[in-house]
């Protein structure tokens, strides 16, 4: 399978490129509408067919590019069940597969952070496209959002730290310039949720954490319900939508 880990500068976000390497068909995880261009630049040079493009969340730190991506490319967009947006053609939750050529990426739920979080697992177990659900040592916040830290302590307990332990960690950001971690490695050092962290113990870390909101979330979280359209829906004489 072919792997390009991608960065967005401005918000700190990966954005991930999977393909089958023989039908060179493609999937996008977490694209950034501001980084469309260097991404269909990626997929016209190497050849790759894009089938699907995914988020993890709605996200709230940037404007995703899976509308654009839909429009542009044919891509079919695809978002969590619980995240509550109208826009996307598949609504994925635990059990669905994301096939691609002969790859597949299986849909874990993983809320807490949003209420409509979900990890990408490939189909071998070996990578793990958790998000913001995890982080490398860290996780996402869970104060927004219909957040929960009990909820995300259960998610990550039930469902990626009972992943093989040499399973790779592929964030939704990083600050500190890190790439990738490990399933073991989040367990034994993540400060937050590793080294036996109680359910209590996180939720009185998370607590504690008092963070600033993201200064583009009334833009993005509007636009990433509607998969990155910044336009308002167009209104007919009543102030209404148009019907169909």
């Amino acid at each position: 399978m072919f792997f390009r880990q991608l960065f967005d500068p401005e918000t700190s976000t990966y954005t991930y490129l999977l393909a089958d390497v023989d039908s060179k068909e493609a999937v996008i995880i977490d694209p950034v509408l501001e980084q469309i261009e260097r991404d269909i630049s990626q997929l016209s040079e190497l050849g790759l067919t894009l089938r699907y493009a995914l988020d993890t969340h709605v996200h709230a730190d940037h404007v995703t590019a899976l509308g654009q991506l839909r429009e542009r490319l044919g891509a079919k967009t695809v978002v969590s069940a619980r995240a509550g947006s109208g826009c996307p053609d598949l609504k994925v939750g635990t059990g669905d597969v994301i096939r691609f050529g002969r790859c597949a990426l299986q849909v874990r739920e993983t809320p807490g952070h949003t209420s409509g979080c979900v990890t990408y697992v490939t189909s071998d177990l070996r990578m793990a496209f958790t998000g913001d659900a995890l982080l490398i040592r860290s996780c996402g916040r869970t104060d927004f959002q219909e957040g929960s830290a009990h909820t995300l302590y259960q998610s990550v307990m039930q469902q990626l730290f009972t992943l093989p332990d040499d399973c790779a960690v592929f964030p939704g950001h990083d600050y500190k310039g890190r790439t990738a971690s490990t399933i073991t490695e989040e367990k034994r050092f993540n400060p937050r949720l590793g080294a036996g962290k109680t359910e209590a113990e996180f939720v009185a870390i998370m607590a504690e954490l008092k963070l600033a909101h993201p200064r583009r979330m009334d833009v993005a979280v509007p636009a990433n319900l509607q998969c990155g359209n910044l336009k308002p829906p167009a209104v007919d004489g009543t102030g209404l939508p148009p019907s169909r």
